[in-house]
């Protein structure tokens, strides 16, 4: 257990697109100190170097064997997840592991015994589902403010097939494509929100360009325990841009320029070699970050439907729609940055109090379930029933 009042000691694992974004939100929060990063590729760990009073490594292994690492932050590759966080656990660190936990059962089971074993921390960081909104229309929905809830409706339309990409962010087999890097954001929110226990889903999917052969979109019907029911659609194809229905504010927060239709597929071009290079230049760290969001963060639209009112996210709070209209519930700014900043007191409060995650390994292994179940659905054109869910806490 860590030390009441200090600094829990994180190590970075991977310095691409989501380490990236995880330095910055750690380097802002006052319970946390980066003490190592590993990467292997040279720019973004160099940059690191720089910008860091910490130890840099090439590799995990190195990271997970120096006593300064509290707890480690995984945001490594898909296909990497479990091996990683199996080491990390074996070496007794507490785990904050990127979404998806892992791509298969065994692999989820695996890293859930390595955590039991090591009697370390783990949660799985589907930052979404730690968006201040996201945690809000939770706690609405749990106390019964608004009633019974009936259904969650989630919408998502981006240019996230045509971002650079690696080859195995497009093979599916090796956890590319939507179903493994996006849909799972929307099975985390509405699972969140509805209590946790899903009792059966159906999907379609498509792959409408064979140059990225892989799932782009989605429409997604999932049945609760309870009765309530969720329906979840994602596209990724750079036509249509649903942050124009979110006052053109981006995912994590930040205003974006109207009318970018288009513009990832436009600026991507026809070098699909060049894409692995373009990725790290554009996206890991030391490329240029940016000022701090100035909204919350959001995942498209989402929105909750009870019997006493409906509610989605404002630009900056939470939008509750009642029999007396419309009004605006302001929510609290986070230590660091909102949905990452969550993660990181989750992370903390587990270390110094003892308090157990939500996103732990086993609610980590329910959202791989229905993810995995919905490629069954979408393959055997059928509605698939689940076993390992859990319940919200």
């Amino acid at each position: 257990m860590g030390e009441a009042g200090r600094p829990v000691g994180l190590g970075i694992v991977g310095l691409g697109m989501a380490g990236a974004v995880m330095v910055r939100a750690a380097a802002e929060h006052p319970g946390i100190s980066i003490v190592a990063a590993a990467e292997s590729h040279t720019a973004p760990r160099e940059a690191f170097a720089r910008d860091f009073d910490a130890k840099v490594y090439d590799d995990i292994a190195a990271l997970c064997a120096d006593a300064a690492v509290e707890a480690v932050y995984i945001a490594t590759p898909h296909q990497f997840h479990a091996p990683h966080a199996i080491l990390a656990a074996q070496h007794g660190k507490h785990i904050i592991l990127e979404k998806p936990m892992a791509l298969s059962l065994d692999d989820c089971d695996a890293i859930i015994a390595a955590v039991e074993q090591a009697k370390v921390y783990l949660i799985v960081g589907h930052t979404h589902a730690f968006d201040p909104a996201v945690r809000e229309m939770r706690r609405i929905v749990a106390c019964g403010e608004l009633g019974q809830l009936g259904m969650i409706a989630g919408l998502n339309y981006t240019d996230f097939l045509y971002r650079p990409r690696r080859p195995e962010e497009l093979d599916t087999a090796r956890g590319g494509g939507i179903m493994f890097n996006q849909v799972p954001h929307q099975i985390d929110m509405v699972r969140t929100i509805g209590g946790g226990r899903l009792r059966s889903v159906r999907a379609q999917v498509t792959r409408l360009d064979p140059s990225r052969p892989t799932e782009g979109s989605a429409a997604v019907f999932l049945e609760f325990e309870s009765g309530a029911a969720a329906s979840l659609v994602y596209a990724g194809y750079d036509f249509f841009d649903s942050d124009e229905l979110h006052f053109w504010i981006n995912e994590r927060g930040a205003a974006k320029t109207p009318d970018q239709h288009a513009s990832a597929r436009r600026s991507l071009g026809s070098d699909r070699t060049a894409e692995e290079k373009l990725r790290v230049d554009r996206y890991a760290y030391g490329s240029e970050a940016g000022a701090a969001p100035a909204h919350q963060p959001h995942f498209g639209e989402t929105i909750v439907t009870c019997a006493r009112g409906e509610m989605r996210a404002s630009a900056d709070g939470l939008f509750i729609y009642d029999a007396n209209g419309r009004r605006e519930v302001a929510l609290p700014k986070s230590a660091a940055m909102p949905g990452r900043g969550e993660v990181l007191d989750d992370m903390i409060a587990a270390i110094r109090t003892g308090r157990p995650p939500l996103q732990d390994g086993r609610w980590a292994k329910a959202n791989v379930e229905a993810m995995l179940a919905l490629l069954q659905s979408a393959r055997e054109r059928r509605e698939i029933m689940l076993k390992f869910q859990v319940a919200a806490a």
